[in-house]
């Protein structure tokens, strides 16, 4: 098993970056984001797109994706996070074996300065009490218009 970063300087091929996005698509659970706006996480996250950028972390054993996590850095340090945990997804089949206490420990231990991820139903996985084992709380309740 390894953890594989990607960034700006560690390029993922097109190939790669769909295998990752259609993973995400598949083994998300609770309310699920589309592959157009997975994809552009993705791609912002390794700045094939503007932005400032962030990480990819990828959790494999052999050719088999065991979890994703996808960070987008927001550049506002001083009022929000500096980090936006996007996409953190574990394969269905391999959930419950520690996979997301490992990815998540690199994770954090990867981005420098705070994390924050939306959580959006208590059926989520992992869920809201995974991430406050791991010292996330609850900070402000979201609210938000779409357009």
């Amino acid at each position: 098993m390894v953890i594989k970063t990607y960034d700006a300087y560690t390029r993922l091929s097109t190939m790669e970056a769909n295998r990752f996005a259609n993973f995400l698509f598949d083994h998300q659970e609770g309310r699920k984001a589309e592959k157009k706006a997975i994809r552009k996480a993705i791609q912002y996250s390794t700045k094939d797109i503007p932005g400032l950028g962030g990480y990819v972390f990828a959790m494999e054993d052999k050719d088999e994706i065991l979890g994703l996590a996808v960070v987008n850095k927001t550049g506002m340090g001083d009022y929000i996070p500096e980090n936006f945990l996007v996409f953190f997804v574990i394969h269905r089949e391999h959930r419950g074996n520690d996979i997301e206490k490992k990815l998540l420990d690199y994770t954090l231990q990867y981005c420098k300065g705070d994390v924050a991820i939306h959580i959006t139903n208590e059926n989520q996985y992992p869920n809201k009490k995974f991430f406050e084992e791991k010292g996330f709380n609850a900070t402000h309740l979201e609210m938000r218009l779409n357009r």
